[in-house]
C-alpha cells in the first residue's frame, strides 16, 4: 500500500502547478493533503473526484485557510471530521480521521503556534492540540487500533531535522516546549517511521522558505511525518521526501506499507 501525505500550500494553486500530474502518476491507494486553503464548493469535479478516488474532505470556516483532504480508492469502514470531547480537533478543519479494517488514519495539519496578524498568540493553542491529540490516540490503540498520522507536524524534533538549528532556537516550530511535545509523542510508543528508517540522514528536510532561494540551498526543516503504533512498523517498506515534487513550499512524503 502506498499512502502520500503532502502539505499543498493552497490545493487551488497546487492544481494549476501540475498537482494532478503528480496524483495521476503515482496511484496512490491514499493520498492525503494539507493546508488545502478551499472550501468544496471552490474545488473543480477533476479535484473533488479524480478517475479512480472518492475524496473526503474537512474545512473550517475560514475561507483560504487551513483545511485537510484524502483521497481513497478503497472506501473507509468509518469518517470523523468531529470530536465533540475534543473541539480543537474540529476548529479550523485541522483533521479528518478515517477507519479501515486493518488500521486507522489520521490526516493533521497541527497548528503553526506563531502569533497572528491580529497579535493572537497561537503557542499554548498549538500545545494543548499537541496535549489532545496524544491522547486521542492513546485511546485508540487502548482500544486495540493500529494507527497511522500523518501531516505537517509544524515542529522539527531535532537538531538534524533543521538546516540552521543554533540560528532557529528560539523561532516557532523548534521551541524547546514544541519539540518536548515531540519527545512525548515518541516515547508514547509512536514511531517516527523516517527517523526509524533513516535515523542518522541529514540534509533530509520536507519544508523550505520562499524566500532568499532557501530550497536551491536546501536549507529546509523537517516538519511533516509519517508516524505509526509500534505494531506496524516491521510492516513499513520504504518512506521517502519527494524533493523532486514542486508546487508548494512542501514537498511529499511516501510511505510503502504491507498489509
Amino acid at each position: 500500500m502506498k499512502i502520500i501525505s503532502w502539505n499543498v500550500n493552497g490545493i487551488r494553486a497546487a492544481y494549476k502547478k501540475g498537482f494532478l500530474d503528480f496524483f495521476q502518476k503515482e496511484e496512490a491507494d491514499i493520498f492525503c493533503i494539507q493546508e488545502s486553503k478551499a472550501h468544496e464548493d471552490q474545488l473543480n469535479k477533476e479535484l473533488l473526484s479524480p478517475s479512480g478516488y472518492n475524496s473526503f474532505w474537512n474545512i473550517g470556516p475560514r475561507k483560504g485557510y487551513s483545511g485537510v483532504g484524502v483521497f481513497v480508492k478503497e472506501n473507509p469502514i468509518l469518517v470523523k471530521k468531529k470530536f465533540p470531547d475534543m473541539p480543537q480537533f474540529h476548529e479550523e478543519g485541522r483533521v479528518i480521521e478515517l477507519k479501515f479494517k486493518k488500521f486507522t488514519l489520521l490526516n493533521i495539519y497541527f497548528p503553526n503556534g506563531g502569533t497572528r496578524s491580529d497579535g493572537t498568540e497561537m503557542l499554548s493553542y498549538k500545545l494543548r492540540f499537541y496535549d489532545n491529540f496524544l491522547s486521542y490516540v492513546n485511546n485508540l490503540r487502548q482500544e486495540g487500533e493500529s494507527v497511522i498520522v500523518c501531516g505537517d507536524f509544524n515542529i522539527a524534533h531535532t537538531e538534524i531535522d533543521i538546516a540552521r538549528p543554533k540560528e532557529n532556537e528560539n523561532s516557532i516550530g523548534f521551541l524547546p516546549e514544541e519539540r518536548a511535545k515531540l519527545d512525548k509523542v515518541f516515547k508514547s510508543g509512536l514511531v517516527d517511521v523516517f527517523r526509524k528508517l533513516h535515523p542518522n540522514l541529514k540534509d533530509a528536510y520536507t519544508w523550505w522558505s520562499f524566500r532568499s532561494g532557501a530550497r536551491e540551498r536546501n536549507v529546509g526543516w523537517r516538519l511533516d511525518y509519517f508516524v505509526v503504533s509500534k505494531d506496524l512498523i516491521a510492516k513499513v517498506k520504504n518512506i521517502s521526501h519527494r524533493t523532486d515534487v514542486f508546487g508548494s513550499d512542501h514537498c511529499p512524503v511516501v510511505l510503502e506499507i504491507f498489509f
